[in-house]
């Protein structure tokens, strides 16, 4: 089922998102509908907290860059309990124009450190703990800056946030046009 998209100013995407059990009461089904969201968005990612649930689910799907980037071919993974434990100094760190569905219209230049250390838990609970680097890393910082109740809009300068100020104003109060469902703040 393709879920709405909570969009800025709404107040769960700035939670603390909560680790889960697996006993969570239908997990298999939430991670399906988000990533037939995803899909439906046309995202690279999705975090819980964009669908309104503040509990640490994100999805990835890299296979619709399987051509810019071959080693994504087939690449979907959800992560549970995901934690970013640390970021590599020793890496460079990397500005890319970054978006976000909850953002809709919105692409800033976002940098970050290319490669970092992160933990969580499969589909299935089991606990994976590993450096990621790369495109891979980009997409787990912006989702799981979602799960720390942070945005890419954030991470950009005070220059830039001031240039976009009317237009995060606007998506709050409900003003713009995005092709998927979305749950806007003012409503």
């Amino acid at each position: 089922m393709v879920l709405p998209i909570y969009t800025y100013g709404q107040p769960v995407l700035r939670k603390v998102a909560q680790d889960i059990t697996s006993d969570y009461e239908g997990l298999k089904e939430l991670i399906a509908n988000m990533f037939e969201t995803n899909t439906a968005s046309d995202g690279v990612g999705l975090a819980a907290p964009q669908i309104g649930k503040a509990i640490r689910v994100v999805i990835i799907d890299l296979d619709v860059l399987k051509d810019e980037f071959p080693e994504y071919k087939d690449f979907r993974k959800a992560y549970i309990n995901a934690h970013i434990l640390e970021y590599d100094d020793n890496s460079k760190k990397e500005a890319m124009d970054e978006g976000c569905l909850s953002i809709p219209g919105i692409h800033e230049s976002v940098t970050r450190p290319t490669r970092i250390h992160v933990k969580y838990m499969d589909e299935d609970f089991n606990e994976h703990d590993e450096w990621v680097d790369g495109y891979l890393a980009r997409v787990m910082q912006h989702e799981f800056d979602h799960l720390e109740g942070v945005m890419y809009v954030d991470r950009i300068t005070p220059f830039r946030k001031q240039m976009v100020k009317t237009k995060l104003k606007a998506i709050m109060q409900g003003k713009f046009r995005c092709p998927y469902r979305v749950k806007a703040a003012h409503k």
